[in-house]
């Protein structure tokens, strides 16, 4: 151990950092979703697979053996959407464009208030919010908007009247780009039989990309928010706030921090 630490270089030091720093991020990315029971299954496999070795168990650690042999192949295509999501990290674009605390803080309070009255209606509505990776790549376009977030028109989009009400609206850039836009559905077997097709194509969006994505209930009105490939269900206003201005406010938070540390 001795000649270990003594022939150590700066090189070798901030090459473990650099490891320790990645591996870490990826814990962040995949903290919450799917993958995380996926990376459990493939450590039980190789813990088996260690103990066939030990135990001389030939036919199985001939099958483990044969099977691990191409797990590189098999992380890509299991874990392909999270790779993809990391991917896009690499190239991250501000959120809301960079708009300022009180203009971000401005566009939540008209989704809780747009929400609220369309819950309080049951009023079936989908949301989504675009936060660092681009999603135009994942949607099926729908009709271009292009306008200031506001709770009226929220609320007139959704209305069974109007044309784009069975579609999701997008926010993009801190502004209402797109509705009636076809979100892709989650293909996920655990999902309870009770959520509807919102609930699926909310938190199939978001296995895909970052985004947050905000569903309304026809049935019950109750709000939910997924992110991650995960889902936060029946929300009143004050916890969907809260939700909110945590997923979507990181920048407020750490300036405010930084404040308190000077302080």
């Amino acid at each position: 151990m001795l000649d270990v630490f003594t022939n150590i270089r700066l090189l070798d030091i901030l090459d473990i950092c650099i490891v320790a720093f990645i591996i870490y991020r990826i814990i962040l990315l995949i903290k919450g979703t799917r993958a995380v029971q996926m990376l459990l299954g493939l450590a039980v496999i190789l813990a088996v697979y260690m103990a066939s070795r030990v135990g001389d168990l030939y036919t199985l650690n001939w099958f483990l053996s044969n099977f691990l042999s191409s797990i590189i192949l098999v992380i890509v295509v299991i874990f392909q959407n999270d790779i993809r999501r990391a991917l896009m990290h690499v190239g991250r674009n501000p959120f809301l464009g960079g708009m300022n605390s009180d203009e971000e803080s401005a566009v939540i309070d008209e989704l809780v208030k747009a929400c609220g009255a369309l819950g309080g209606r049951k009023i079936g509505a989908l949301i989504a919010i675009e936060r660092d990776n681009g999603i135009n790549d994942i949607l099926e376009s729908g009709t271009v908007i292009d306008a200031r977030v506001s709770c009226e028109l929220i609320r007139a989009t959704f209305m069974p009247s109007s044309p784009l009400h069975d579609g999701a609206l997008v926010i993009q850039q801190g502004r209402l780009a797109q509705a009636g836009c076809f979100l892709p559905l989650s293909q996920g077997l655990e999902l309870t039989k009770d959520l509807g097709t919102r609930h699926r194509a909310a938190i199939g969006l978001t296995e895909l990309a970052d985004a947050v994505v905000i569903v309304v209930s026809e049935e019950t009105g109750k709000i939910s928010v997924a992110v991650n490939g995960g889902m936060t269900r029946n929300l009143d206003a004050t916890s969907l706030k809260k939700v909110l201005r945590r997923l979507l406010q990181p920048r407020k938070v750490k300036n405010t921090k930084q404040k308190q540390k000077k302080g």
